[in-house]
């Protein structure tokens, strides 16, 4: 049964009875999961790629975060980092999915970006500000990121 039908069926008492309890934990003060942070300032750290704490960035579409920083091997093998706060809120909530050849996504509202950090939404509760892009270079194993 649809939605609208069962809700038709309740009658509009039950159906503000049973949502009711839905709408406070749609507030911004019940985010699911995600801080509210500001983007790192000064990034310049390394990784190890031989090290445990890399293993997920041997892959294509293998991504780690660490200080604040979505660390990703795309899809073409390249290392691409990001913040890992959200343009749109605040939430340190963005994380790599393999989704339209590779993107930045915030599980929060939605919000989704290119590589490059470009907004892709173009729908409400998303964002038209970018994320923030970091630099990274490779020499032999150590992987460096840095503004």
């Amino acid at each position: 049964m649809e939605r609208k039908k069962f809700l038709r069926t309740l009658g509009a008492g039950a159906a503000f009875a049973i949502t009711f309890p839905c709408l406070g934990s749609c507030s911004k003060d019940n985010e699911p999961d995600g801080e509210i942070v500001t983007p790192p300032t000064n990034v310049d750290f390394t990784i190890d790629l031989n090290s445990p704490e890399a293993a997920k960035l041997a892959n294509n579409g293998g991504f780690i975060l660490k200080n604040l920083v979505v660390v990703v091997k795309n899809l073409e093998g390249e290392f691409v980092a990001a913040t890992q706060i959200c343009s749109h809120e605040q939430y340190d909530q963005v994380r790599f999915v393999n989704q339209d050849g590779g993107i930045f996504y915030c599980d929060v509202h939605g919000s989704r970006f290119s590589q490059n950090g470009t907004p892709l939404n173009e729908i409400p509760n998303s964002t038209s500000k970018a994320l923030k892009i970091y630099n990274t270079s490779l020499e032999g194993s150590i992987l460096r990121v840095f503004e």
